[in-house]
């Protein structure tokens, strides 16, 4: 299973920085008798290997060989490769850039290296076919793109960065297969498309017939790309270093009330892309 970390981002709201944004140091981690700092990337990757994946592919622009030097051609197990995005084009142009790496019925796991998310191994849970967001409850969904979806989990329609969006919920990462990223990738090449954003086109996917799913498993989610989400972060993840994942994480079924939802065991008021 493959990985894809899309790490093209120039990361300007962290600015001035003298490394890439996904290296930023973010908590610790025990390494044999002392302590070292994590880059934000590593919990992404983390993330991905305790779902299964053997197989990464970072995608970076120009000026960002600091993430090959650090991460190397093989991270824990896993096989790493890297492309390029020449140019800043967004989150869909950097996804398909990884395509000449997979074949049509390889499954693919996606999500964005500079956020701190628990459960660690809710990834486990988004399998379903085609397409399979892991959804989280966030403060301001306005934000982010808030995904609604109907009592069985079928995606209706993704609200990107809309005012007053309906749904508390936001994508974090998905799975999906490498036959699907090449349909997305047709019809992202079609006439007047192009577009910059993944929620867009997964709406004209779906407008079209596509199947897509949604998962609202996630519990707690920051996104560490502004002053504010770092210092979030590091909070969150001192949380969980007192309590274990299961004491602070319950689990959640799209059944529930949007009222229930309203109180999560953690929602994080912080700040998009």
């Amino acid at each position: 299973m493959w990985g894809i970390v899309p790490a093209a981002g120039r990361g300007s709201r962290m600015q001035p920085l003298a490394f890439s944004k996904e290296l930023l140091p973010v908590g610790s981690r025990r390494d044999g008798e002392s302590d070292r700092p994590v880059a934000v990337s590593e919990y992404l990757i983390d993330r991905m290997l305790e779902a299964g994946v053997t197989k990464l592919c970072f995608v970076i622009s120009p000026g960002k060989s600091d993430i090959l030097e650090y991460y190397g051609g093989r991270v824990r197990g896993a096989d790493a490769c890297y492309v390029l995005q020449d140019e800043p084009r967004g989150l869909c142009d950097a996804l398909f850039r990884a395509l000449p790496f997979i074949a049509d019925d390889e499954r693919v796991c996606v999500g964005l290296p500079d956020t701190v998310w628990f459960p660690k191994d809710a990834l486990r849970a988004v399998t379903k076919p085609p397409l399979h967001f892991l959804l989280f409850p966030v403060a301001r969904p306005e934000l982010f793109d808030s995904v609604r979806f109907d009592e069985g989990g079928r995606v209706e329609h993704i609200d990107v960065k809309v005012a007053g969006a309906k749904s508390p919920w936001i994508w974090g990462a998905f799975s999906t297969t490498g036959a699907l990223l090449r349909q997305l990738h047709a019809l992202w090449l079609e006439p007047s498309r192009g577009d910059e954003y993944l929620g867009t086109l997964v709406n004209e996917y779906v407008a079209r017939g596509g199947l897509a799913w949604g998962s609202p498993v996630g519990r707690a989610y920051v996104d560490v790309g502004t002053l504010h989400g770092y210092r979030e972060a590091t909070r969150l993840l001192e949380a969980f270093a007192l309590l274990d994942d299961a004491a602070l994480v319950r689990p959640v079924s799209v059944e529930q009330t949007s009222s229930e939802f309203a109180m999560p065991a953690r929602i994080i008021n912080h700040e998009a892309p």
